[in-house]
C-alpha cells in the first residue's frame, strides 16, 4: 500500500525535472523532505520493482530527429521475445511492444523508429528486418503531433 507520500513521490518524479544544479535537493524541498529520504524512496521503488527507471526524455524533433516512424512487424509467436529484443536493442528504437493480432490486421510488434531522415528511418528499419528475418512490415512515418508528454500519476 503507497502511502500518501509514496504517492506525492511518484506524482512528482514523473512531472518534468527542475533544471538546477541540484534537482533532487529542490524536489525534497517541494515536498518538505530531506533529500536523502527521497533518494532512498526512490531506490525502494527501483529495487521493489514499482518503477523500472527513472530517467531523461528528449525532444527528438528539437535535437534534430525529426522523422519518426511507427513500424508494425508481423512476427510468429514462437520469435517474438526475440524480435522485440533484437528491436529494443536498437539505440534508434524508443518503443518497442507487443500487441495481440486485430481481425484483418496481421500485426503484433510494433517499434518507433526516429531518424534524421526518412532514409535513415528505412536503413534502421532494413538492418531490423534483416536482424529478425522479417519481412512482413509496414512503415507508418507521422505526419503531425497531436500530442506527446510523459505519463503523470
Amino acid at each position: 500500500m503507497l502511502s500518501k507520500l509514496d504517492k506525492a513521490i511518484i506524482s512528482l518524479i514523473s512531472m518534468d525535472m527542475p533544471l538546477t544544479k541540484e534537482p533532487y535537493m529542490d524536489l525534497a524541498r517541494k515536498l518538505g523532505i530531506e533529500q536523502r529520504v527521497l533518494l532512498k524512496q526512490i531506490r525502494f521503488f527501483k529495487k521493489n520493482g514499482h518503477m523500472r527507471k527513472l530517467s531523461a526524455i528528449l525532444n527528438h524533433r528539437k535535437i534534430g530527429f525529426r522523422y519518426n516512424a511507427m513500424v508494425v512487424w508481423n512476427i510468429p509467436e514462437e520469435l517474438i521475445d526475440k524480435a522485440g529484443c533484437v528491436m529494443a536493442a536498437f539505440d534508434e528504437v524508443s518503443h518497442c511492444y507487443q500487441r495481440e493480432k486485430a481481425p484483418g490486421w496481421n500485426y503484433n510488434l510494433y517499434s518507433m523508429v526516429h531518424g534524421k531522415t526518412r532514409n535513415e528511418c528505412f536503413n534502421v528499419v532494413n538492418n531490423i528486418s534483416k536482424k529478425t528475418a522479417c519481412k512482413d512490415y509496414k512503415v507508418l512515418f507521422s505526419s503531425y503531433e497531436y500530442k506527446k508528454s510523459a505519463a503523470k500519476y
